[in-house]
């Protein structure tokens, strides 16, 4: 059976697509909070390193062999280096679904704090099922509006609500989703610019500034600041989960991916730079504190600092309007985008439609998506997460962003320098190039990626007992610190075992 995978219509469609699902809320608020998290200035260098020397090179890499084999991430290395590559391919897959459940709870979220922006969000008398928020607040408080969110019913219509919208750009493949990121991607460049404009004009906003681009040499020496770093090479620029292959499979073989790889990366960076002036402006001018989760700098800091940006009302329902759907266009680029890559190696693994391939992806991930969001109250006093369906989501993030996205960029590199050879694969890059890569590209992918990745990995494995959540106080759910690790490795393994064993049902 052979099938109709689709093409891009133009390079700038498959660009803008490509920036779109590198662009999202990992450069807004992800970066932002690893950042300060971090030691603000200590973080950059790092992460410039790690896109030098990890980033572009790896993009390079995924772009290449998408090219190469006209096949989406599992069957790409399945040509490769067999079926221990289509394993790896589709482990990647795997984890990839994990982060698009919680990416799309978080996007359900941003989705009713936008609706609050309009409503109550920036009013005082806020209260909250939790031991701090039993009485109205005496002023507007993000903090517990959101925690009075998360512990009612309402998100799961929301969330149904963002996976519907997915759906409907991907119902035809690269024709619909170009026709959206056109209008996604600018948007979401337009609306982060008034933010910076806006931030950089208040008082005190360019201190905030410069605490970004000042380097605490000491915070460099920290392992966790370069495991911090990586991850969010690897998640800023869509690296591991198999989006990038699935999406450069649609273009030409002779497109110039050393180009397009750059390109991407620099797009991406761009914004996140320009993100990281806009939401440290803002934290300087009001003194707030994101060193927390992710979570409590988008949803508690940022939203407090709209708060006082002005004293006109409806000034600050726009900016607190503009802010959480700039989050919800940014995620839905990059949702749609892990969606599409498991569309896409489910379409060429078995050859089936794209619709009953979306159906397949669609009923496990909106299952776990509405896990992430159960709004039962295992901790009132907030020493973790609070309600069940934030605490699975904030133990899933931790090993899955941390670890799998880490571990199958050590496998793929081990595979394309030792398996396939790096040196092939830097020649049929080169056929198509501008840019000419030289020995370097092979000396990256075979030796220094695979032992840096290494050594991060085994620092990052040493230093983490004990288990990530073990400390809240959540009596009855300890277990839940131990099961849901496991359960990400056991369930990502017997997946890609069933895939990988299973017939392919179209012809080359």
């Amino acid at each position: 059976m052979t099938t109709n995978r689709g093409t891009w219509k133009s390079k700038l469609g498959f660009i803008l697509a490509a920036s779109g699902s590198a662009i999202g809320l990992g450069n807004i608020v992800f970066f932002s909070s690893n950042a300060y998290q971090y030691g603000g200035g200590a973080f950059y260098l790092p992460y410039f390193i790690a896109l030098f020397v990890l980033g572009m090179p790896l993009m390079m890499l995924e772009l290449g062999i998408g090219t190469m084999t006209g096949r989406s991430f599992p069957m790409a290395l399945g040509k490769i280096a067999g079926k221990k590559g289509e394993f790896v391919g589709w482990w990647s897959i795997a984890g990839a679904l994990f982060i698009t459940m919680y990416y799309i709870t978080i996007l359900g979220w941003a989705l009713g704090m936008m609706a609050g922006s309009l409503g109550s969000l920036f009013e005082a008398g806020a209260t909250a099922p939790f031991d701090d928020y039993l009485k109205p607040s005496p002023a507007a408080n993000s903090t517990v509006y959101f925690f009075n969110l998360i512990s009612g019913w309402l998100p799961f219509f929301f969330i149904i609500l963002i996976w519907a919208i997915n759906l409907l750009i991907l119902r035809k493949g690269t024709a619909s989703i170009e026709r959206a990121v056109r209008v996604i991607v600018p948007l979401m460049w337009i609306f982060m610019l008034i933010l910076v404009v806006r931030g950089i004009t208040l008082e005190k906003g360019f201190d905030g500034v410069m605490y970004l681009f000042t380097p605490d040499l000491e915070g460099i020496a920290q392992p966790h600041v370069w495991r911090g770093a990586f991850s969010q090479m690897f998640f800023s620029l869509s690296l591991g989960m198999g989006i990038m292959t699935a999406y450069a499979s649609y273009l030409p073989r002779d497109s110039d991916q050393a180009n397009n790889a750059m390109l991407i990366s620099f797009l991406n960076c761009s914004f996140e730079f320009i993100a990281g002036i806009a939401i440290f402006s803002l934290l300087f001018v009001y003194a707030l504190n994101p060193a927390g989760t992710t979570l409590s700098l988008s949803f508690f800091v940022i939203p407090q600092g709209i708060n006082g940006i002005s004293a006109v009302p409806w000034i600050v329902r726009l900016f607190g309007f503009l802010f959480f759907l700039l989050m919800i266009l940014a995620g839905l680029s990059s949702s749609v985008s892990l969606i599409e890559g498991f569309a896409s190696s489910l379409i060429d693994k078995l050859g089936i439609t794209r619709s009953r391939a979306l159906a397949t992806i669609a009923i496990p991930g909106i299952t776990g998506s509405l896990l992430f969001t159960l709004p039962q109250v295992i901790d009132p006093s907030l020493s973790g997460d609070g309600t069940l369906g934030l605490t699975l989501l904030d133990i899933t993030d931790h090993w899955v962003f941390n670890y799998s996205l880490l571990f199958i960029g050590f496998a793929e590199v081990v595979l394309i320098g030792w398996v396939m050879g790096a040196d092939n694969l830097r020649q049929l890059l080169n056929r198509h190039s501008r840019l000419r890569l030289g020995p370097w590209f092979t000396f990256m992918i075979r030796y220094f990626i695979p032992g840096l990745l290494a050594v991060v990995i085994a620092s990052s494995l040493y230093n983490e007992a004990p288990l990530y959540g073990s400390s809240y106080d959540m009596p009855g759910y300890k277990w839940l610190t131990v099961f849901i690790p496991l359960f990400w490795l056991v369930s990502s393994t017997v997946f890609a075992l069933y895939l990988t064993h299973k017939s392919t049902n179209i012809s080359e």
